[in-house]
């Protein structure tokens, strides 16, 4: 029955009131979709399977680059930004290979079901942890560079864990309440955040969803970083202005690492705008106006697809911009090993 309505059981639905709810379709006639439609759904779960698997591993690699080389605790939110995309993409595998094992959801245990894992919204606790932890990491980069008298006094630890903490506990609270507000479970299907009480509630949740998800992260990106690029400019022609034969090599360093974190943070961001904002649109619009019910199911899987390699391809960005992972995950490589083992070896003979 959940793969027969996938369209239903997807994060981003279909939206309706309490009353539409009572008359949902139970016949045979009404329920069963077409093969092909079935069968397209199949495949894009399989897909996103896989999307989830490649990213947990490509995720714990980079998360294990950056305890070896001792980065988790000098850069935490960009620690927890890893920790949160593997948590999604963990939880991607898990989500999606049990609405293949294609569940009739009765009694307690399908309540449970529908509401904590079918319904994708421990998916989704991560994954708005991970859009408002990318915020701050925003904030904490312009504090750091633009307002450094500032960043010294408000970007002490327990400020920095207290982030991280409410990313997660912020995150939770929102998405519990919302699943266990608007889902529900019809003839044995579950469907999530799409039971409203009226029209009008959808409407303006699906408005402010999208502001708060997307809009807003693209205005404190672009100004945080905005900034910081001009700030940066500025340092480098007066440091070009004031170098030496005897500069501080030191100085130099500290500015290349800045600059490296910098890089990767905005090609981050830049990422995610890129990726997410086709889903975050549909909901908005599929809320809004009246839908073609004949492509929804199409469009949501094409939408979905794309927001969901954000956090399979976000740690090949770290992979190559963020030097201290960059030097463990090549040291791991076994060609590179190799090459070491064979200078020692030339070393011990010499």
């Amino acid at each position: 029955m959940l793969e027969e309505s996938f369209t239903s059981t997807s994060h981003l639905s279909v939206a309706m009131t309490t009353e539409d709810a009572d008359d949902l379709p139970t016949t045979a006639e009404a329920a069963v979709p077409s093969s092909s439609s079935r069968g397209t759904a199949v495949y894009f779960q399989c897909a996103v399977i896989i999307v989830g698997v490649v990213g947990a591993a490509a995720n714990s690699l980079v998360i294990y680059a950056m305890i070896a080389s001792k980065q988790h605790k000098k850069k935490l939110l960009i620690f927890n930004q890893n920790v949160s995309d593997f948590c999604s993409c963990l939880l991607l595998v898990i989500t999606y290979a049990l609405k293949l094992c294609n569940i009739r959801l009765t009694g307690t245990r399908g309540y449970w079901l529908c509401m904590i894992l079918l319904s994708e919204d421990l998916l989704w606790c991560s994954a708005d942890a991970s859009v408002i932890n990318l915020m701050s990491i925003s904030v904490e980069r312009y504090l750091k560079v633009v307002r450094p008298a500032w960043g010294k006094k408000l970007l002490r630890s327990c400020v920095i864990y207290s982030t991280v903490a409410f990313a997660w506990i912020g995150s939770i609270t929102y998405n519990m309440v919302l699943s266990f507000s608007t889902s529900g479970i019809v003839d044995g299907v579950c469907y999530p955040t799409v039971i409203w009480k009226s029209q009008v509630a959808a409407v303006i949740y699906s408005i402010w969803y999208f502001v708060s998800s997307l809009v807003l992260l693209v205005f404190i990106n672009v100004f945080c970083y905005g900034r910081i690029l001009v700030v940066i400019r500025r340092q480098a022609k007066v440091m070009a202005g004031h170098s030496g034969p005897g500069s501080s090599t030191t100085q130099t360093q500290s500015r290349h690492i800045q600059s490296n974190v910098i890089q990767t943070m905005i090609l981050v961001s830049a990422f995610y705008v890129i990726t997410w904002t086709p889903t975050k649109l549909y909901y908005v619009l599929f809320t809004t106006v009246s839908p073609n019910f004949a492509h929804v199911e199409s469009v949501y899987n094409a939408t979905t697809f794309v927001a969901f390699l954000y956090i399979c391809a976000n740690p090949f960005i770290y992979a190559t911009k963020f030097e201290p992972v960059k030097r463990i995950l090549v040291d791991l490589m076994p060609c590179k090993r190799s090459e070491q083992a064979g200078e020692n070896v030339e070393m011990g003979v010499a």
